[in-house]
């Protein structure tokens, strides 16, 4: 079994025919090796072509390309007027890029909790958290982040309604969501600003990077000028507002006009390892494969496929779990980690999921638990001089929960799928007989 080929969650995968490799020899035979050129502005008219073509033939959508999805949230919350002391509401069930770049502009995160159907932001309750806010703080949000948790679509009409009643402005996180659809609508296009995200492991990469979708030409150019050290039109630089060193190479631009030509390959391979994910787990009592509601408003592009654990499913060595701590590095980010002290946290996913990610590690399969809500990460915790934090209990069962860094509202549907999620491999290279292999696996390793 040690010699098995290791299956991990989404490799990058290049078009047969080296389309990418064409369009990054052109720009080293040309010299376009910088953050713009041909390839840039080619990769950009491919993504408007794609965000464009849906249900609404009014949208007229622009693209600017940048050096990663986190730049393409920072920007967005930034053009949406978000500054220090703004709070911006910003779904808790989420990777850290969503969030983190809020602090960048000084300013606080409003976590706001998941709904069950879908895993993202609970409508219901970003408008209660939203009232909540005007009523404590005098002034409402400036700005709201849905994110398309595993590329799963946000109820868009139903978050947009809310956010026009009140005028905040919508930065859609769509980086794990890209191709995904709501209603026939791309994600990325329903509200002021869209983020996606070419990272290595997303339905298409540029080795590194990212793009911010805007409304129209006068927004494109204000973000084109964030993205490039915002210089006025002198014959030397000169700057009247602070930028950012944020646009996305020729060479990787390159290799995005490439993938562009396997998006739709992609989102199609993705779909149909769901499809068999669905069909070959349905006859595990306990074990749970997460899908999108069948209702016909969602086409989910399925970046990752995700399953829950019954708490009283029995797994082949969780006696042993958490007995041992981790050493390396989870995702991108390897071999740059601190040396954890404990094998536990105060939230971590129960015995029997750690378990099940431990023995499809030992089959050469890369498993990872739900991201971990915001609202449990130390970061977003914190309290000046070892305070507590402030919980209030609201109307509905909902828990308010105030710290020096964050305020979150919390349901406890993200806490709760955390604890017995996990994400399966789904990506280009992920075939048939991978997926069976996966299966099977999980079938014999619980009791």
């Amino acid at each position: 079994m040690s010699d098995r080929k290791r299956i991990y969650l989404c490799l990058a995968h290049m078009s047969e025919d080296g389309a990418e490799q064409h369009y990054v020899k052109e720009a080293f035979d040309t010299n376009w090796v910088v953050p713009l050129g041909p390839n840039v502005n080619g990769f950009e008219k491919d993504l408007e072509e794609f965000v464009n073509d849906n249900a609404n033939p009014n949208l007229n959508k622009r693209v600017v390309a940048l050096s990663s999805g986190t730049a393409a949230v920072h920007l967005g919350l930034l053009s949406a007027g978000v500054g220090p002391g703004d709070e911006v509401l910003v779904q808790s069930f989420t990777f850290c890029a969503s969030t983190h770049p809020i602090t960048y502009l000084g300013a606080k995160p409003i976590m706001v909790d998941s709904e069950e159907d879908t895993w993202n932001m609970d409508p219901d309750l970003l408008e209660e958290a939203i009232i909540d806010r005007i009523a404590k703080t005098g002034k409402k949000p400036a700005a709201i982040v849905p994110v398309a948790l595993y590329g799963m679509p946000y109820k868009a009409d139903r978050i947009m309604e809310i956010a026009n009643k009140y005028e905040i402005p919508v930065v859609e996180d769509a980086a794990e969501g890209f191709g995904s659809k709501y209603k026939g609508q791309v994600l990325g296009t329903f509200g002021k600003y869209g983020v996606l995200s070419f990272n290595g492991n997303k339905m298409i990469t540029t080795s590194g990077g990212g793009a911010l979708i805007t409304a129209n030409e006068e927004e494109w150019r204000e973000i084109m000028m964030y993205a490039t050290q915002y210089r006025e039109s002198y014959p030397y630089y000169q700057h009247e507002k602070i930028g950012y060193n944020y646009r996305m190479s020729n060479i990787c631009a390159g290799i995005g006009r490439g993938q562009m030509t396997v998006i739709n390959d992609h989102l199609a391979h993705h779909k149909h390892v769901q499809k068999m994910y669905e069909e070959l787990l349905a006859d595990v009592p306990g074990v749970h494969v997460h899908s999108q509601p069948n209702n016909g408003d969602y086409d989910s592009n399925y970046w990752l496929c995700t399953i829950t654990i019954d708490e009283n499913v029995k797994v082949k060595g969780q006696e042993d779990a958490y007995k041992t701590i981790v050493t390396g590095a989870v995702g991108g980010a390897a071999g740059v980690i601190h040396a954890a002290e404990s094998a536990h946290t105060d939230c971590e996913p129960k015995a029997n999921v750690e378990a099940m990610r431990v023995a499809l590690d030992k089959a050469q399969i890369e498993a990872r638990p739900l991201w971990k809500p915001m609202h449990k990460q130390p970061v977003y915790c914190r309290t000046m001089d070892n305070g507590q934090l402030i919980i209030e209990k609201l109307p509905n069962g909902i828990i308010c929960q105030t710290s020096d860094t964050s305020v979150s509202y919390i349901n406890g549907v993200s806490e709760a799928l955390f604890k017995i999620g996990m994400c399966l491999p789904a990506g280009p290279y992920v075939s048939d007989e991978d997926v069976k292999y996966i299966v099977d696996m999980i079938k014999e390793n619980v009791l």
